[in-house]
This record gives C-alpha cells, sequence and structure tokens, in this order.
C-alpha cells in the first residue's frame, strides 16, 4: 500500500506504507560483527523457509500491520542508531525495501538479516547484508538464489548454520570454492545446543578456514528467553 509523502525524523521523506510487524525490541545484538552493541531489532511477520532449527517461529504468522510513521517513532524512542530487519524473512514483504531506504535517509545504521533466497536487487546498497546460506541439515538447502552472492561486498556478512560435521563439510567446501571470504566477512554459527561451540572451533583450527566463528551472544546473556532478545 502506497500514500502520500510526508517527513519523517531528520526530515526523510515517509510514505503511508504499511508493514507486518511481529515484534520491536531493544536488545544487545547477539551475532555477526556488531554482536555486543545496543541495537533496535524490527522483526517482521512471515518467512516461506521452515529450517529445522528456526527459534523464531512465533513470526511466521503473528503481527500487525504498521505504517512506516509509527515503526520510525518506535525505533526512535530508543538510545542507538544501529537498527536490524529481521524475520522470519523479512525481504518476502515488498514494503520492505522502502522501509530500509527510509531508516537510512533518517541517519540509521542498517542492517538486514536474510535468507538470501529471494533477489536482492531492490535493497539499498548503503544497507549492511547478513546472509543465512542454509547447509544441508536444515531442511531448506538449495533454496537460495545463487547470484545473489555477488551482490555481497567488504561491508557485509555471510552467515552458515552449522549443527554437524556434514553441515561444516559441505560448509567449508561453500566457501573454499567460492571464495566467498574474499568478498565479505564469513560467520560460522552453531546451533546452540545442538553443536558444542568449542569443537566447531578445533574444525576452523585444523583446516585452518578464513571465516570467524560466532555464538548467539543473546541466549548466554539470557538463557531460555525466546522473544525480546
Amino acid at each position: 500500500m502506497s500514500g502520500v509523502a510526508f517527513a519523517g525524523p531528520r526530515g526523510a521523506p515517509v510514505t503511508a506504507e504499511l508493514l507486518a510487524v511481529n515484534e520491536i525490541f531493544f536488545s544487545i545484538q547477539g551475532e555477526g560483527t556488531r554482536a555486543g552493541r545496543p541495537c533496535v531489532f524490527v522483526r517482521l511477520t512471515g518467512c516461506p523457509l521452515r529450517c529445522v532449527w528456526c527459534d523464531t517461529a512465533y513470526a511466521f504468522h503473528e503481527g500487525t500491520r504498521r505504517s512506516f510513521t509509527e515503526l520510525l517513532e518506535a525505533v526512535a524512542g530508543h538510545p542507538t542508531r544501529l537498527v536490524c530487519l529481521t524475520g522470519g524473512e523479512p525481504l518476502s514483504q515488498k514494503s520492505a525495501c522502502a522501509f530500509v531506504r527510509v531508516l537510512l535517509d533518517a541517519g540509521y545504521e542498517v542492517t538486514i538479516e536474510t535468507s538470501g533466497h529471494l533477489p536482492l536487487d531492490d535493497v539499498d546498497q548503503r544497507a549492511v547484508l547478513i546472509m543465512d546460506v542454509k547447509t544441508p541439515a536444515s531442511g531448506e538447502h538449495g533454496r537460495m538464489h545463487l547470484p545473489n552472492l555477488e551482490r555481497l561486498g567488504a561491508k557485509d556478512e555471510c552467515k552458515l548454520v552449522i549443527s554437524q560435521r556434514a553441515d561444516y563439510e559441505w560448509a567449508r567446501s561453500f566457501v573454499r570454492e567460492r571464495r566467498l571470504h574474499e568478498r565479505c566477512t564469513v560467520l560460522f554459527s552453531p546451533v546452540h545446543g545442538e553443536l558444542d561451540p568449542g569443537e566447531l572451533g578445533r574444525w576452523m583450527l585444523a583446516d585452518g578456514l578464513p571465516v570467524r566463528l560466532q555464538v548467539q551472544l543473546h541466549k548466554y546473556l539470557w538463557p531460555g528467553v525466546v522473544r525480546g532478545v
């Protein structure tokens, strides 16, 4: 839905478009190169994928439609300039790219957590892409839009979630064959509670992989808390 433009924070133009939003919350970023930083998370509703280890299945259907104005006001109510658009799959909503532009024009640092199965052509180049390449055990292997890899640059990140040795070996080959580490930061992330991070670290060291080990920091800060972290 589109409508008349008006001024948002810092004079940024905003249209009367709507997004289905599951939750907005202020927390510590638990993943990626920005781990440890205060961040506002805007979790959008909906995802066409069904990964085996998904920890946000509640976002598949729950949510309310909110205007860009409402969302900007909610974001501005928190003391940070870092915003993470997440899901579900945030880019499954057509208005998401327009909202990203609005945030960027308002002076926010914006990251987008995406599975990469949808083309990224319309995503503003100023936004940071954090693309989750699905490994075989996810149950959604093969759904990725491979040309998206060419869209990644030095500021972007590529995450591979690993639950077992077979996933690791697949991820290792994927990174090496595509020389992905030369394009962007590559993150290997163990499935929380399934693969010991130390074990994954030992595999990485043995192979001399030029990738970064990450854990989900928020799950260690607030164990057992599912939403709002």
